[in-house]
């Protein structure tokens, strides 16, 4: 052990579902180093992301802070130039806080211009990148339009370097596969997954991000560090190299959690989604055959890849001052409730895996532990804080450290319900309801025993978790759930109404000017003067 604070190794997966992981229970898949992971760390049951998105998800997990308080409310929505990241409470406290992989982070351009920031000074470049050092940042879907605006990554340049001659090796080689007749197929097919990666698996992504991340920590220093280790896989294109393309068949694909009842009495909004093509093609059970194992399979891969991580920070003596964390940005329906990709409610979509493992002597009380409290993905920031030994600043930051329950002892004041939301402007489904920019929002308030869903300009969805675990039966509409309802949106509205917005002023500050005009010579109402 030493007298520094911890390293933080932040490993995020993409698309990858809370349970699809052995130790969530899956009967199926292998995942040997995250489960030891688990064994020694603490395990989070019910932890939920604050949007089913990947950008939105992932700005909140980066500001501590939830969609409507941050803004980037979907893909590519900006980072408002002035919201703080780990990056503006870590690197002041001596970090190196840095990126291998993915955030889907957009700067705020226009906030930059305004305040006369270059993008390639250096406060341009922090702020570029939502305050990580870019040590190799890949968000991981590049076609000829994404390159054009964010440049060529890292990987399409090693990939040339080894001889995959193409202008865009990241599709043509890595996310492209040789069918059995000679042809290439496009991992944009989803008929693709039955066939290999036309790159070996040291050549894939998920190899080449953790190369990287080991040549972070291996050139770190004496500095202390977080390094975001984020990876781009399952998320499609559903391709995987061998022998992972290969590791599992159609006899490990669970079945789908779904009713017809579902699709005979749709509620508007998840009618709609129904039928983007992405639920479409998983509602068919040719598409889950193919595609799941192979879902499966990068999931292993990164698996190993993890282990490969955490076997570098023993032999680097680093992992007994290192916590790392590993979790997801949002799931994958994967043909759950007749959907496909992500975005809506269900626990498949916005409940994510979520482990801590401490190394450190005091969170010994809590090794092995698995927690049932309802967790956020704003409590991260405030986690590392917290273990960084540095002040949680309640005026900006919105999640609480989760340090108590990974040492053992469960806070008796902790939150009750879970929330998320959703901006599903930018969807088809927007102009297919008739629907304003600013009117197509979801808010979730999803407590112990219920999950309560407040759509704008529609009826609300309601499950009960208690007796309908797996949310296939809507009770938004039934009179004798009125009471329930009134209830959790009384409680929703109430933590939309706690957002933290007094962002310039700290709660001390407040409460030290708090009824102190008189000591400033300002005496209002007095009829004379004391």
């Amino acid at each position: 052990m030493t007298g520094r604070p911890p390293n933080f190794l932040f490993i995020m997966c993409d698309q990858l579902r809370w349970d699809y992981l052995a130790c969530a229970g899956h009967p199926y898949i292998r995942t040997p180093h995250i489960d030891a992971l688990a064994r020694r760390g603490t395990s989070f049951s019910r932890a939920f992301v604050q949007s089913p998105v990947c950008g939105p998800s992932r700005m909140s997990y980066y500001t501590g802070r939830t969609v409507h308080s941050h803004g980037a409310s979907w893909n590519g929505i900006a980072l408002p130039v002035g919201e703080w990241t780990m990056g503006d409470y870590l690197k002041p406290a001596g970090y190196r806080v840095a990126l291998a992989g993915k955030t889907h982070m957009r700067g705020d351009v226009e906030g930059m211009n305004r305040l006369g920031i270059a993008r390639d000074s250096e406060i341009g470049l922090f702020l570029n990148e939502g305050g990580f050092e870019a040590f190799d940042r890949d968000d991981g879907i590049h076609t000829r339009q994404t390159m054009a605006r964010a440049g060529t990554p890292r990987y399409n340049d090693w990939l040339r370097s080894l001889g995959y001659n193409s202008d865009n090796p990241w599709h043509d080689y890595a996310n492209s596969v040789d069918a059995e007749d000679g042809s290439v197929i496009s991992g944009w097919e989803l008929r693709s997954a039955r066939y290999a990666a036309r790159v070996p698996e040291e050549h894939s992504e998920t190899a080449y991000i953790t190369d990287r991340a080991i040549e972070f920590v291996a050139g770190g220093g004496d500095q202390p560090w977080l390094l975001h280790l984020s990876y781009i896989k399952p998320h499609w294109p559903y391709v995987a190299p061998a022998p992972y393309h290969a590791r599992y068949g159609r006899d490990a694909v669970v079945p789908a959690v779904r009713t017809d009842a579902e699709r005979a009495d749709a509620h508007p909004v998840y009618r709609v989604f129904m039928a983007m093509n992405a639920s479409q093609a998983f509602s068919r059970d040719e598409v889950r055959e193919t595609v799941v194992p192979v879902y499966m399979g990068l999931i292993e891969q990164i698996d190993h890849h993890v282990g490969r991580m955490l076997t570098f920070l023993e032999r680097s003596g680093q992992a007994d001052n290192t916590v790392v964390v590993f979790t997801s940005d949002h799931g994958d329906y994967l043909g759950d409730h007749w959907l496909g990709e992500k975005e809506l409610f269900h626990d498949a979509s916005v409940r994510v895996p979520l482990i801590v493992y401490d190394p450190r002597p005091a969170a010994d009380g809590g090794r092995g532990r698995t927690v049932d409290a309802l967790v956020e993905a704003i409590d991260i920031l405030p986690t590392f804080m917290d273990m960084a030994g540095l002040p949680v600043e309640r005026q900006r930051l919105e999640g609480r450290s989760l340090v108590g329950h990974i040492q053992g002892r469960s806070p008796p004041d902790w939150r009750t319900a879970a929330f998320s939301e959703l901006d599903y402007s930018h969807y088809a489904a927007r102009p297919a309801l008739g629907l304003g920019p600013n009117d197509a929002r979801i808010f979730m308030l999803r407590t112990a025993t219920h999950k309560y869903l407040h759509y704008l300009g529609f009826p609300p969805q309601l499950f009960d978790l208690a007796d309908d675990p797996d949310e296939l039966i809507d009770l938004g509409r039934s009179p004798a759930h009125a009471a329930i309802r009134a209830d959790l949106e009384a409680r929703l509205f109430d933590r939309l109404a706690r957002r933290r917005y007094r962002v310039t002023a700290s709660d001390a500050a407040v409460d030290a000017r708090t009824h102190k005009e008189e000591d400033v010579g300002i005496f209002i109402g007095r009829w004379s003067l004391p």
